[in-house]
């Protein structure tokens, strides 16, 4: 016997003589919870976002708004990114990441647009997995100003309802706002990994 089997012999004698329950702890949580009104918007808030609300018919619009305030005029997006989302953003060029661009072109772009995969309402966290309208991490990461559109049929309650929609394989990013860290001191320092600006749009 060497030195590891005689120290796990010994953990499994402790162990097994130290008079605890012979049945598993149950370890449950709660995996889902009423979806409060507006929750996400609030959450997402808090982390220095900016949150817009669009009615029905109101995307377009509130697309080409947030652009305009933004001063972007060349923008890039998803090349499956549905159209009617950027109908009405005049004096934009939209540039499809197909075939994917330079590193130094996406740095270059005033912004990216992009749908998400879900969105926690608890965390006001965006998840991103390469899917539909979303585009791959780079398109994300790189340019500084992110305008992503959440409908409301993707927003889950809690962590556990979020990941039982996700598919494991994909490359899942979590945004929790823009993006930020801080130095030993707690300097707050933006867009070191990621985005500075983060706007959302909520639809229906």
């Amino acid at each position: 016997m060497n030195a590891r089997d005689e120290i796990l012999r010994r953990i499994r004698t402790a162990v097994g003589s130290s008079g605890g329950p012979e049945e598993p702890v149950p370890r449950e949580y709660a995996r889902s919870r009423p979806l409060a009104d507006g929750l996400f918007a609030e959450r997402v808030a808090d982390y220095r976002a900016v949150v817009h609300w669009a009615a029905p018919g109101e995307l377009g619009a509130l697309v080409a708004a947030c652009l305009e305030r933004r001063g972007a005029r060349r923008v890039c997006v998803p090349a499956d990114l549905p159209r009617e989302w950027l109908a009405e953003a005049s004096g934009v060029e939209f540039v499809p990441d197909s075939p994917p661009l330079p590193t130094v072109e996406l740095d270059a772009v005033d912004g990216v647009v992009t749908g998400c995969a879900v969105a926690i309402a608890e965390t006001g966290t965006i998840v991103l997995d390469g899917g539909a309208g979303q585009g791959r991490r780079a398109l994300t990461l790189v340019p500084d100003y992110h305008l992503c559109v959440v409908r409301a049929d993707q927003i889950a309650g809690t962590v556990p309802e979020a990941l039982a929609r996700l598919d494991p394989r994909r490359p899942l990013t979590f945004v929790s706002g823009p993006s930020a860290t801080s130095d030993i001191e707690l300097n707050r320092v933006e867009g070191v990994h990621g985005p500075r600006n983060l706007e959302v749009v909520i639809t229906h």
